[in-house]
């Protein structure tokens, strides 16, 4: 229990507390949370992924190895929720809703710093392989689920091309195997840019948080929270054979399948107006509760 108490302490309530700091300025100030999304999405994101993948030593392939991965463990989660919503008769909105919150987790606001923390740099580089995956994802898939049919794959695909980190993957790998290396100006205000990324996710988060409320539908919540920390974890273990990661990448995978559901299903929830009380909710529930199954998970990991 010790042993337990000693790894919240060390790598979850540290990210719990900056996220407490959003949460407590947008209830006090009434914060509309959506200009920081944007700063963190067009600009500290980019940055950090580009300044990881410049300075890693993970290879092309891996690189593909992990991102391959994370589409795996989305899709397995995705088809299974989608199978539940179709099995219980939930309407349109409320099953592209529950799709959304048990496939996509927190790969960024949480699962980075919870990653840096409990298991070091290396880890968190391959875990910005993984939030980037979810990202191009979320953003082309997501989307296309929130408009429950309404839009068409083209607009999925321009939504896509919208996400300013998928562009800074093939720069950063170009740059590596060129061996060139950014003037000293530029490179030093990636680095800043890159080094504001995970504290203003963690106050987004929390300030999202602020905002949401339970919803009514009880039933599709808990499952939802039980796919999401429960069994994607698990279904990211059984798939790890298939891709001979390094151990610090097992370990960032599994952690970050583990994450509760992603602050971006909430955005896109609003947007096209899918249930958004619900996605809020589970984004609020599943953080919450998260600290229960992360804490020992990264005991296990950590064996």
């Amino acid at each position: 229990m010790t042993g337990l108490l000693n790894l919240f302490t060390e790598n979850v309530l540290p990210v719990l507390l900056l996220a407490a700091t959003g949460f407590v300025l947008q209830r006090a100030l009434r914060i509309d949370p959506r200009p920081l999304a944007q700063v963190v999405f067009h600009a500290f994101a980019p940055a950090l992924v580009f300044r990881l993948l410049l300075q890693t030593s993970i290879g092309a392939l891996d690189i593909l190895r992990m991102m391959g991965l994370a589409a795996l463990v989305m899709g397995g989660i995705g088809i299974l929720s989608w199978a539940l919503a179709r099995t219980f008769r939930l309407p349109p909105p409320l099953a592209a809703a529950f799709v959304l919150t048990s496939t996509f987790m927190n790969a960024g606001n949480f699962g980075l710093s919870v990653s840096q923390l409990a298991f070091g740099e290396q880890a968190l580089a391959w875990s910005v392989l993984f939030f980037t995956a979810i990202s191009v994802l979320a953003n082309s898939v997501g989307v296309y689920l929130a408009s429950v049919g309404k839009a068409s794959p083209r607009i999925a695909l321009l939504g896509l091309l919208r996400v300013p980190s998928l562009y800074a993957i093939p720069l950063a790998l170009a740059l590596r195997s060129l061996s060139w290396s950014l003037p000293v100006p530029l490179q030093h205000s990636v680095d800043l840019l890159a080094a504001a990324a995970i504290p203003a996710m963690l106050l987004l988060l929390g300030m999202h948080i602020g905002q949401a409320g339970l919803p009514r539908q009880r039933g599709p919540l808990v499952g939802s929270v039980f796919l999401r920390l429960l069994v994607s974890p698990v279904w990211a273990w059984i798939l790890l054979p298939l891709f001979h990661l390094p151990r610090a990448g097992q370990q960032s995978a599994i952690l970050e399948a583990a994450m509760p559901t992603a602050v971006l299903t909430s955005v896109i929830a609003s947007e096209y107006q899918v249930e958004p009380e619900f996605v809020a909710g589970a984004v609020l529930v599943s953080t919450v509760l998260s600290p229960l199954t992360i804490t020992p998970l990264i005991l296990l990991l950590g064996g």
